[in-house]
Protein backbone atom coordinates (compact mmCIF):
# COMPACT_ATOMS: atom_id res chain seq x y z
CA UNK A 1 0.00 0.00 0.00
CA UNK A 2 2.90 2.37 0.71
CA UNK A 3 4.28 1.71 -2.76
CA UNK A 4 0.96 2.68 -4.35
CA UNK A 5 1.01 5.92 -2.37
CA UNK A 6 4.47 6.70 -3.73
CA UNK A 7 3.34 6.06 -7.32
CA UNK A 8 0.38 8.47 -7.22
CA UNK A 9 2.52 11.65 -7.45
CA UNK A 10 4.56 10.16 -10.31
CA UNK A 11 1.41 9.21 -12.21
CA UNK A 12 -0.03 12.69 -11.63
CA UNK A 13 3.16 14.35 -12.87
CA UNK A 14 3.14 12.20 -16.00
CA UNK A 15 -0.53 13.01 -16.65
CA UNK A 16 0.08 16.74 -16.24
CA UNK A 17 3.17 16.57 -18.46
CA UNK A 18 1.20 14.68 -21.13
CA UNK A 19 -1.78 17.05 -21.22
CA UNK A 20 0.23 20.28 -21.00
CA UNK A 21 3.18 19.45 -23.28
CA UNK A 22 2.94 16.28 -25.33
CA UNK A 23 -0.69 16.42 -26.52
CA UNK A 24 -0.63 20.07 -27.72
CA UNK A 25 2.62 19.41 -29.61
CA UNK A 26 1.05 16.41 -31.35
CA UNK A 27 -1.92 18.56 -32.39
CA UNK A 28 0.40 21.25 -33.82
CA UNK A 29 2.38 18.65 -35.76
CA UNK A 30 -0.83 17.19 -37.18
CA UNK A 31 -2.00 20.64 -38.35
CA UNK A 32 1.36 21.35 -40.04
CA UNK A 33 1.32 17.96 -41.75
CA UNK A 34 -2.23 18.57 -43.04
CA UNK A 35 -1.22 22.03 -44.29
CA UNK A 36 1.78 20.60 -46.17
CA UNK A 37 -0.44 17.91 -47.72
CA UNK A 38 -2.95 20.57 -48.85
CA UNK A 39 -0.40 22.70 -50.73
CA UNK A 40 -1.40 23.39 -54.33
CA UNK A 41 0.02 25.25 -57.28
CA UNK A 42 -0.95 28.92 -57.03
CA UNK A 43 -1.07 29.06 -53.21
CA UNK A 44 0.58 32.10 -51.66
CA UNK A 45 2.84 30.99 -48.83
CA UNK A 46 5.41 32.15 -46.29
CA UNK A 47 8.48 30.01 -45.62
CA UNK A 48 10.05 29.47 -42.20
CA UNK A 49 12.73 31.94 -43.29
CA UNK A 50 10.11 34.64 -43.93
CA UNK A 51 10.17 34.53 -47.74
CA UNK A 52 6.81 35.27 -49.38
CA UNK A 53 6.00 33.66 -52.72
CA UNK A 54 3.51 31.83 -54.88
CA UNK A 55 3.78 28.07 -55.49
CA UNK A 56 4.72 27.55 -59.14
CA UNK A 57 5.40 23.81 -59.06
CA UNK A 58 5.14 21.13 -56.42
CA UNK A 59 6.20 17.52 -56.01
CA UNK A 60 6.46 15.08 -53.14
CA UNK A 61 9.44 16.71 -51.40
CA UNK A 62 10.03 20.10 -53.00
CA UNK A 63 8.20 23.22 -54.09
CA UNK A 64 9.21 25.88 -56.58
CA UNK A 65 8.24 29.41 -55.55
CA UNK A 66 7.65 32.27 -57.93
CA UNK A 67 9.02 35.17 -55.89
CA UNK A 68 8.54 38.25 -58.07
CA UNK A 69 7.33 37.05 -61.45
CA UNK A 70 10.83 36.42 -62.83
CA UNK A 71 12.74 34.63 -60.08
CA UNK A 72 11.93 31.08 -59.02
CA UNK A 73 13.38 29.41 -55.94
CA UNK A 74 13.27 25.76 -54.90
CA UNK A 75 12.54 24.83 -51.28
CA UNK A 76 11.88 21.68 -49.31
CA UNK A 77 8.17 21.21 -48.78
CA UNK A 78 8.77 21.20 -45.01
CA UNK A 79 10.02 24.80 -45.15
CA UNK A 80 6.48 26.18 -45.60
CA UNK A 81 5.32 27.94 -42.44
CA UNK A 82 1.87 29.05 -43.54
CA UNK A 83 -0.49 29.42 -46.48
CA UNK A 84 -1.61 33.05 -46.65
CA UNK A 85 -4.31 32.90 -49.34
CA UNK A 86 -6.64 30.54 -47.48
CA UNK A 87 -8.97 31.97 -44.85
Amino acid sequence: MEMFGALIPLILMFAIFYFLLIRPQQKRQKKVKEMHAALQKGDKIVTIGGLHGKVDAIDENRIVLDVDGTNKLTFDRQSVREITNQD
